[in-house]
């Protein structure tokens, strides 16, 4: 496994990391997850995460109880939590958002359900223009020196507001963030290449980043038949399959069945040659995987392999096969 400092923070987080978003509590029961972590923490992935919203908060039970059968030592693993949609389906005002009610609340929540004494890492799940940056700033800089959270992020902010909450730390003399974790992959690029890069200079930005499949899509899945069993097809995430295929499905379908072809013609699957193309970014501090099944995850953590023989024709045939579909240039 290797290694990368998330932003300009001392902690070391693995390159690849272990996601619970759909899969604990919908896909993955109680034993699937304790073979799925066991799996990643063998090989050499730190960083576990979660949040409050996912599976309305039984991701955090499971992912809890695995830890405690496990038991491993505290100080050998990452462990994240997110707060902003809440835990329950139809939350009432003061059970959603970034208010310091909200923001606190769900701190204890996640480390009752986690079984933990701290979070290593706590996200703002989207922004909250109801909230004055000041509350949400002083907040967790509070949850960070009562010793609940180690380091705090941002996910899905733009680059304005995580520099608002830099402005606003620099201030008043508190903690700012020091990771987000946005959504990238070959289709989703803009945010992470082109908006943060002022980010990266200044900041020290770093990244978590999720989705780097395109829930499943890269994979190939479903270029023949759009209804293949899968994340995209599960109930109740109708609007994952729209967000995915915007308003060009037949294009995209096209360019991820050449994208196929090119990484069996190179003797990889379309996941390892997906996730690879990632950690190729350097302003990438880790990949979030997403893995219903050891299998699975075995077989795309083998990215890590393909990433170390990356080599520029690879990147170039990728950019030529992907540049009608991909956000930077359309």
């Amino acid at each position: 496994m290797e290694y990368r400092k998330l932003g300009k923070s001392g902690l070391h987080i693995s390159a690849l990391s272990l996601g619970s978003w759909v899969t604990f509590g919908k896909q993955v029961d109680l034993v699937s997850a304790k073979e799925l972590m066991k799996t990643a923490y063998e090989a050499g992935i730190n960083f576990f995460d979660n949040a409050e919203v996912y599976a309305h908060g039984l991701s955090e039970e499971i992912m809890g109880r695995v830890l405690k059968e496990l038991a491993w030592d505290r100080d050998t693993y990452l462990l994240s939590s997110k707060v902003f949609f809440g835990r329950v389906a139809d939350p009432a005002p003061t059970q959603k958002g970034l208010s310091r009610k909200h923001i606190t609340e769900a701190c204890h929540a996640a480390l009752k359900r986690l079984q933990t004494d701290y979070l290593d890492l706590f996200f703002c799940h989207r922004p909250d223009p109801e909230t004055p940056m000041e509350e949400i700033v002083f907040t967790m800089d509070t949850l960070i020196r009562q010793g609940k959270v180690l380091y705090w992020g941002t996910s899905e902010w733009s680059a304005p507001a995580i520099m608002h909450a830099h402005a606003v730390a620099e201030k008043y003399n508190l903690i700012a963030p020091v990771t987000e974790q946005p959504h990238y992959n070959l289709f989703k690029r803009r945010k992470v290449e082109s908006d943060y890069a002022y980010l990266y200079r200044t900041v020290g930005l770093g990244t978590t980043v999720w989705s780097p499949l395109a829930s499943g899509f890269l994979t190939g899945k479903y270029i023949d038949n759009l209804d293949a069993r899968g994340r995209l097809n599960l109930e109740g995430m109708e609007w994952l399959k729209e967000a995915v295929l915007g308003n060009r499905p037949e294009e995209k379908i096209e360019a991820v069945r050449s994208f196929v072809a090119f990484a069996r013609k190179i003797n990889v699957t379309p996941a390892q040659l997906a996730i690879a193309w990632i950690l190729t970014n350097p302003n990438v501090s880790t990949v979030i995987l997403g893995a219903s099944g050891t299998e699975q995850l075995q077989e795309n953590l083998k990215a890590l392999d393909v990433y170390l023989h990356f080599d520029s024709e690879w990147k170039e045939e990728i950019e030529q096969i992907m540049s009608p579909v991909d956000d930077i240039r359309c």
